[in-house]
């Protein structure tokens, strides 16, 4: 049904992407504002609000986002107008892979890390293709998956198509292969229980309210297959898979 799917509701309940409350992002800002950015690079922003709010709160900026998806940059775009900030920034339809868009005072990567690297997992080459986007004064914010404990096969079983033991690391690796990578880690915080739940619900919230109220609608099926699918999902990895907020400082040994 060309064009129909189109039609569905879509993430209107999240303000970001992933299990980040408002209250960390703001003390985020803060933090990474008062460095004082001239220019920022979003790799796989979506609709980039965490570039937003950075550019509000240090008005000399500049932005660059970079992702594949036309429909969260569309957002982006509209956002950037409606905040008055259109002239300041530009949001890319392209890949990170390899890209020449930096080095930038401040690079963001939240929960994109593969988006910088076909390796599996991503995270050790994605950390050194972040130390090269990101100049030697600057900041780095990459939020990356890491596993609270040890999954389970059962649980790895219930998780995403193929997931396995090693497509994540424990947060004591994930720091480490930053500081290999080149950077000091300035500050250290993880997503709580919280934090996911709202995410994972506001996900999922637009079209299980538009799948009850349309039981009979040719894409009922396909969508009530869909969320109960990522619903079983996000019960495998509740309380296994974490995300962790690292700020990065290069290290310019």
């Amino acid at each position: 049904m060309p064009g129909m799917t189109s039609a569905l509701p879509r993430l209107t309940r999240l303000t970001f992407h992933g299990p980040l409350s408002a209250a960390r992002a703001d003390a985020v800002v803060r933090r990474l504002a008062a460095n004082r950015p001239r220019t920022v690079l979003d790799i796989g922003c979506g609709w980039g609000e965490l570039l937003l709010r950075i550019l509000a709160a240090v008005p000399d900026a500049t932005g660059t986002g970079v992702d594949v998806n036309a429909e969260d940059l569309a957002r982006a775009r509209r956002g950037a107008e409606e905040r008055g900030l259109a002239h300041r920034v530009e949001f890319a339809e392209e890949s990170a892979l390899g890209t020449r868009r930096g080095p930038a005072d401040l690079v963001l990567c939240l929960g994109a890390t593969q988006a910088l690297s076909q390796a599996e997992p991503a995270t050790a080459e994605a950390l050194r293709e972040l130390r090269r986007l990101v100049s030697d004064d600057g900041r780095v914010l990459v939020g990356e998956g890491f596993w609270e404990r040890p999954p389970t096969e059962t649980e790895l079983s219930g998780m995403w198509p193929g997931a396995g033991a090693g497509d994540h690391y424990d947060l004591k690796t994930l720091l480490d292969l930053a500081v290999a990578a080149g950077f000091r880690p300035e500050w250290t915080e993880t997503a709580s229980r919280e934090e996911w739940e709202e995410f994972e619900s506001g996900y999922q919230a637009d079209l299980e309210v538009w799948l009850a109220a349309h039981p009979d609608h040719p894409l009922a099926a396909e969508t009530r297959a869909r969320l109960d699918r990522h619903r079983a999902q996000w019960m495998s990895y509740r309380g296994v898979l974490g995300i962790a907020y690292l700020t990065l400082v290069p290290d310019r040994r």
